[in-house]
């Protein structure tokens, strides 16, 4: 019966400025009402909840405060270009630097690379793809300029 995910919501300290913040993130404001705003994800399908509230600034966790959207892959080429075009600072993760970004993450059985920032709140937005599905394969983390430089020794073996 479940299609998919509809909403998720994030606490945010000052409404109007992250409305401008996830505006630069491209995402359609919908609705919005005294301390309530929402943007679509995609539109008729899924939207993102903002609520201001003096609680905004909650101990980070990612089952409150974290949030990813999907990407396409072929995006993974310029997302980092496209983060600094619109002032966003990509941040550490994982022990991995920005410049290190994106990375790969091996959930198996599937694997996705993601690159990981802030809202002015300090809530985690994350920007994934999934890349496989599906495959037994171990691997460890890593970012994915040296997942394609392992594909191509691999290729050249």
């Amino acid at each position: 019966m479940i299609k998919g995910l509809y909403e998720a919501h994030l606490p945010v300290s000052d409404l109007q400025k992250s409305i401008i913040f996830y505006e630069k993130l491209g995402l359609e404001l919908a609705y919005v009402q005294n301390k309530l705003a929402f943007f679509w994800i995609v539109k008729g399908e899924s939207w993102l909840g903002l609520w201001e509230s003096e609680e905004a600034k909650l101990d980070y966790h990612p089952s409150i405060r974290h949030i990813a959207f999907k990407i396409d892959e072929e995006d993974l080429a310029s997302v980092k270009e496209w983060l600094q075009s619109i002032d966003i600072e990509i941040k550490t993760a994982f022990g991995y630097s920005p410049a290190q970004q994106p990375l790969v993450l091996p959930n198996n059985p599937h694997a996705h690379a993601a690159i990981y920032f802030a809202d002015p709140d300090g809530n985690s937005i994350e920007l994934i793809t999934p890349l496989r599905l599906d495959v037994e394969e171990d691997f460890p983390m890593m970012s994915i300029n040296d997942r394609y430089k392992k594909m191509m020794d691999t290729r050249l073996a």
